[in-house]
């Protein structure tokens, strides 16, 4: 797991700042290939395979427990209410659905959209073990895990829990193979079926948000995967949602500080074409200078890992003394533990992941400033 998560971080970050070049550049160009049939074809090529570059780095980080989760309280009934009908369109009408709900489910402590991840996974890897149709049930429940239960079952913490299942009728795990299907890359279905990263994707989820999960399963008969997430204790455990209602430019002085000259390029272009006016620096004692030379700056657009003696948070607070007001969204590939602690975003702290679409830039400097 160490290892794992050393490799992955060192790749993560350079990685999804190439990335992070290639989804904005490509944006780019599918604007301009409207007329052009052929080369946009090619173009949507390039996106795809950028998304799936995006979502092998993302799965790794899961496993390694390296991603930055937004936890939050969490209605469980609601979330599977709505991944049921994000599920039936995609599992088929060969397949049943059925929800199973707890009317006193507790509230979880939960990311919400990483955990909507976790369940269409578990349903498609479902999906794909009843060939011929079968039923799909969704449960939730709320479970204390006792310390006698905790000793059998290494870092779960006794406690309450609310567990949330996922069941199917197919084709069940083999005993032999049951305790390796969590591990990345490892797989059952044939060439370019799969990456082997759905289950580990969800297992290093799980355990990075303090919870349990565990794999019941009979050859004929099915399996049931069961989750068991935090309780959360009391509503100040809530997150600002980073979504307005809609995308929009603006003309507010933005400084962007990043040390990749394509990523540091293709992000001042991007907001340029959004209306905003710019200042580069590639590390922090630039970006200080950078302050002290053009007075007044609406937002900080920094990232994490940057060279030099300061990080990214480091400087956001260096500058934040010169300039109270100043607003600040941070960018990373691989967070490290300047802006994350014990897995979690800090507080207050905006983080863009990269790599990032233009809608998805535009959305959160909006969210920054406003």
């Amino acid at each position: 797991m160490d290892a794992v998560g050393q490799l992955t971080g060192g790749v993560a970050h350079d990685f999804n700042n190439i990335l992070t070049v290639i989804t904005g550049t490509i944006d780019l160009l599918h604007d301009g290939l409207t007329d052009r049939p052929q080369l946009a074809a090619i173009s949507k090529m390039i996106d795809e395979a950028a998304t799936r570059g995006a979502e092998l780095t993302r799965h790794l980080l899961a496993f390694a427990r390296k991603q930055a989760l937004q936890p939050r309280e969490t209605d469980l009934n609601a979330l599977v209410i709505d991944a049921t009908r994000l599920l039936r369109p995609t599992l088929g009408e060969q397949i049943e659905i059925e929800s199973t709900l707890a009317a006193d489910a507790w509230p979880a402590l939960i990311d919400p959209s990483q955990l909507t991840s976790a369940l269409l996974n578990l349903a498609i890897n479902a999906r794909d073990a009843m060939p011929k149709g079968g039923q799909l049930t969704l449960e939730t429940r709320n479970i204390f895990l006792d310390e006698a239960y905790a000793r059998e079952n290494v870092e779960v913490v006794p406690g309450a829990y609310v567990m949330v299942a996922v069941s199917d009728t197919g084709t069940g795990i083999p005993p032999q193979i049951r305790d390796k299907v969590f591990e990345p890359f490892f797989t059952t279905k044939e060439s370019g079926k799969g990456t082997g990263l759905g289950l580990s994707m969800v297992f290093g989820f799980i355990k990075q948000s303090g919870g349990h999960i565990k794999i019941y399963s009979e050859v004929g008969h099915g399996t049931a995967i069961k989750m068991y997430l935090p309780r959360a204790k009391s509503v100040a455990d809530t997150v600002v949602d980073a979504a307005p209602a809609r995308v929009r430019g603006g003309t507010e002085t933005v400084l962007v500080v990043e040390d990749d000259a394509l990523v540091r390029n293709n992000v001042v272009m991007q907001l340029a074409s959004l209306g905003y006016k710019t200042i580069e620096a590639t590390n922090g004692s630039e970006a200080l200078h950078a302050v002290d030379r053009n007075g007044a700056i609406d937002l900080l657009f920094t990232d994490v890992v940057i060279p030099g003696s300061l990080n990214g948070r480091e400087l956001a607070e260096q500058i934040g003394r010169k300039q109270p007001a100043i607003k600040v969204l941070f960018t990373s590939g691989y967070t490290q533990d300047a802006i994350v602690h014990h897995g979690r975003l800090d507080p207050g702290v905006l983080l863009l992941g990269k790599p990032y679409r233009k809608t998805d830039l535009a959305r959160m400097v909006r969210v920054a400033l406003d």
